[in-house]
């Protein structure tokens, strides 16, 4: 739905494309898509932003993953992986995983009985290659600073902390209601924003928790929130060469 007049920016409701596997429940949002007539559910590089739950005592057996870059990003708290390189980490507020999944790499996740219910994202970048090295980055963040845009990572040679293998930049933000920050913008990149808590207006529209909005232009836009947020962004060269065999980041 687009919803600026002036600006591209294209609206998307909370997907309806979910699954439930009772202690595991995962809502896929497919940032092509709020875009019209786009023959493509992602949007150049980003393939799928996954809302995943875990509740306590959960397991998700090691697996397989290839050709997509994998990045776990968990606003509070823990979630905890394992892999083929015998790594036991933890990814919470202070850290940031990326997976690069390159040619094959096995993995699980899990919680413990003790911990908080989980609610994170999964982001699914497309490489731009196949058969990459595989490889893990798990690395700790800056603390988040209100009305600041904090940059979580970024192509290989970037100046983020940690690196996808295409040509995407994410950075994520916390506002206190009534306050405003601009979109994060590079000239030749689109930029893709997703609500996880609260809520904020652009171009007088108003983003609840969970939708997200695509702007295609270089303009200038800025979020107002409406409550407490918490705001993903993704700068996106569209035109950038994709790879489309990824495990699920297709």
């Amino acid at each position: 739905m687009k919803v600026g007049s002036e600006t591209k920016l294209y609206k998307a409701e909370r997907t309806d494309v979910s699954q439930n596997q009772g202690k595991f429940r995962t809502h896929f949002n497919f940032p092509g898509r709020a875009l019209p007539d786009h023959g493509d559910h992602g949007y150049g590089p980003l393939a799928t932003i996954v809302e995943s739950f875990m509740d306590p005592d959960t397991h998700i057996a090691m697996h397989p993953h290839r050709d997509e870059e994998i990045i776990s990003w968990v606003p509070a708290g823990v979630m905890r992986h394992g892999d083929q390189d015998g790594n036991d980490l933890v990814t919470d507020a202070d850290h940031l995983m990326v997976m690069n999944a390159g040619e094959t790499f096995w993995h699980e996740e899990f919680t413990r009985a003790d911990d908080p219910p989980l609610r994170m994202l999964q982001m699914f970048v497309r490489p731009h290659s196949l058969g990459l090295e595989p490889n893990i980055q798990h690395e700790p963040i800056d603390a988040p600073v209100e009305g600041e845009w904090r940059h979580l990572f970024g192509p290989e040679g970037s100046h983020a902390p940690l690196f996808v293998r295409n040509e995407v930049d994410l950075f994520d933000l916390r506002l206190d209601a009534g306050s405003s920050a601009d979109l994060p913008a590079t000239e030749g990149r689109d930029a893709y924003f997703y609500v996880f808590d609260g809520a904020v207006e652009a171009a007088d529209t108003r983003f609840g928790k969970t939708e997200s909005g695509l702007l295609v232009d270089d303009a200038r836009l800025t979020l107002t929130a409406d409550e407490d947020a918490t705001v993903v962004a993704f700068l996106i060269d569209p035109d950038a060469p994709v790879t489309r065999q990824g495990t699920i980041g297709r």
